[in-house]
C-alpha cells in the first residue's frame, strides 16, 4: 500500500517519520531546526533528504502535516459568566491546540476589544448562555466586533437560538465566522467537539496562510491541523489500545498534559467545576519549559516545595532563558535540566489532574474535589526532547518522581500507571493518520508502548 510521511512544523524542529500505510510500521524518521528564518518547507526539504537516503519511495509518498510554527495557534475566548462559559471556552481552545492568549467574560466594548487586538489572537472563540437562555451578551459581543471591523476569524459556539442572529451581525459587519453548535448547552454539560471542529476548519483556511510561514502553497495543502490538537487525537487512538492514558510533553516554551480516561459517573457528585469534566482533555501550562520558561519552573518549583528557594538551579535556568538553543555540556548541567524536566512536568500534571480534600460540614465528612481524576490510569507517557535524547535512566527518574509524596497531599496523578517514553515522536504522526488511514495509526500507536 505504500508510504505515508507524516510531518510535524513544530516551534523549534521539524520532525517527520515514514510509515509504511498497511501496517503502520516506522520506516524511518528524521528532524531539522524549524526553518522559521527563511521558509518553514526547508526544514522539511531537509528532513526529506535524510528520509530519501533510507528509502527512495519517500519522493513518491502522500505527505501529512500538522504545524505550531510561528508561535502556533492563538485563541482569544470571548464569554458570558467567567466561571462557566468562558472557562468552558478555555477548555475547547486548549483542546482544539491552541494556546489561550486573552479571556474575556461578561461582553466586549471598546476598550476590551482594543486590549483584545494587542493580544494578537489568530481566532476568537465567541460564547454565551445556555441554549434557549439569555443571549445578550453573544448578541452584544458579536454587534461590538462588527462595529470595530475585527477581521480575524471568529467560531461562535454559543446559545443556539441566537445562532441566525449572531451569524447576521459578523456576516454585516465583514467578519470572517463560522458556526458551532454550543460549547455549554446547558449547566453542567459541556459539548466542546463542534467547536473544535470549527476552530480546526478556521486554523486551516486563515492561520496557516495568514503567517507567513512559506510563500510555496504546498504548505497549506500539506497542514491538516495544529499539532497540539492532533497530538490529542493521537492520544484517543492510543486510549484506545490500553485503556486510560495520559501523556506529559515537556517543551522549550510550554509543558502539555493530554489525557483521555473513562470518567467515573459516581465521580460526578464529588467534582466542584460550573462545566462538567471531558473524556478527553488537554491543559497547557505556559510558565513551565525548559528554556524560555526556565526561570518560573523554578519558582513553580520553590511553591509546589519541590526545590529549595536558595538553589544554584536558578541560575542555570537563566541560562537557558538567555539561550534557548543551550544544550547541557557537563554532568552538572545535564542534572540541572533533570531537575527542570522533574518540575516542570510534576506541576503541570498536578494542574491538569487537580487534587481532592475532606471537608468537615454539617452534614459529616465530604470529599470535594477539583480537577480529573487520573489515579487508575493504565499507560503514562512521556514525551519531549529531554525523554528522549538522554538515556532511559534519566527519563524513569523524571516519570518516577511524578506521583512521589501525591497521595499524601491529595494530588489526583497517576500512581500505578505503566509508564513509557514516544522515544521516536510519533504520536503526533498517529494522529495524522488517524483520520486517513486508522490501522495504520493503530500500527504506529502500539510503537509508543512497545518497550515499556
Amino acid at each position: 500500500m505504500g508510504l505515508v510521511v507524516a510531518v510535524d512544523f513544530g516551534s523549534t524542529f521539524t520532525k517527520a517519520v515514514v510509515v509504511d500505510a498497511g501496517s503502520g510500521e516506522l520506516v524511518a524518521r528524521a528532524e531539522h531546526r524549524t526553518t522559521v528564518g527563511t521558509d518553514v518547507l526547508d526544514g522539511w526539504f531537509a528532513c526529506r533528504e535524510q528520509l530519501m537516503a533510507v528509502d527512495r519511495g519517500v519522493g513518491r509518498a502522500e505527505v501529512l502535516a500538522c504545524s505550531s510554527a510561528g508561535g502556533g495557534l492563538r485563541i482569544a475566548v470571548v464569554g458570558n459568566e467567567e466561571l462557566v462559559t468562558a472557562e468552558a471556552g478555555r477548555r475547547v481552545a486548549l483542546s482544539s491546540g491552541g494556546r489561550v492568549v486573552a479571556v474575556v467574560s461578561g461582553g466586549l466594548t471598546a476598550g476590551s476589544v482594543k486590549a483584545l487586538r494587542a493580544e494578537k489572537p489568530d481566532v476568537v472563540l465567541l460564547l454565551g448562555g445556555t441554549d434557549g437562555g439569555n443571549s445578550a451578551v453573544l448578541t452584544g459581543a458579536a454587534g461590538v466586533l462588527a462595529k470595530y471591523k475585527w477581521r480575524k476569524p471568529v467560531v461562535a459556539a454559543g446559545n443556539i437560538e441566537a445562532r441566525d442572529e449572531v451569524a447576521g451581525l459578523l456576516d454585516g459587519g465583514g467578519v470572517p465566522s463560522v458556526l458551532a453548535d454550543n460549547v455549554v448547552p446547558e449547566i453542567g454539560v459541556f459539548a466542546p467537539d463542534s467547536a473544535r471542529a470549527a476552530i480546526r476548519e478556521m486554523f486551516l483556511a486563515h492561520v496557516i496562510g495568514g503567517k507567513n510561514l512559506s510563500k510555496d502553497p504546498a504548505f497549506a495543502r500539506m497542514v491538516r491541523a495544529a499539532t497540539p490538537d492532533v497530538v490529542l487525537r493521537g492520544v484517543e487512538v492510543l486510549a484506545g489500545l490500553h485503556g486510560d492514558v495520559a501523556v506529559v510533553d515537556i517543551g522549550g516554551a510550554t509543558t502539555d498534559v493530554h489525557s483521555v480516561i473513562e470518567l467515573d459517573p459516581e465521580d460526578a457528585n464529588l467534582g466542584r467545576e460550573v462545566v462538567a469534566t471531558h473524556p478527553v482533555t488537554r491543559t497547557v501550562e505556559g510558565d513551565l519549559g525548559m528554556r524560555w520558561s526556565a526561570v518560573p519552573v523554578v519558582a513553580a518549583g520553590v511553591e509546589a516545595g519541590l526545590v529549595d528557594e536558595v538553589t544554584e538551579l536558578s541560575a542555570a535556568a537563566r541560562r537557558r532563558h538567555d539561550d534557548p538553543a543551550y544544550l547541557p555540556d557537563s554532568t552538572a548541567e545535564a542534572s540541572y535540566d533533570e531537575q527542570l524536566a522533574t518540575v516542570a512536568a510534576t506541576v503541570a500534571l498536578r494542574r491538569h489532574a487537580g487534587r481532592q480534600r475532606v471537608v468537615f460540614g454539617p452534614g459529616g465528612r465530604v470529599i470535594e474535589r477539583s480537577g480529573k481524576d487520573l489515579r487508575e490510569v493504565d499507560l503514562l507517557v512521556g514525551s519531549g526532547g529531554v525523554l528522549r535524547h538522554n538515556g532511559p535512566e534519566v527519563a524513569e527518574r523524571i516519570l518516577g518522581a511524578l506521583g512521589a509524596g501525591a497521595q499524601e497531599e491529595g494530588w489526583l496523578v497517576p500512581t500505578t500507571a505503566r509508564v513509557c517514553v514516544d522515544k521516536d515522536y510519533v504520536l503526533a504522526g498517529v494522529g495524522l493518520l488517524a483520520e486517513v488511514d486508522p490501522v495504520a495509526a493503530e500500527g504506529l500507536a502500539r510503537r509508543v508502548s512497545a518497550e515499556s
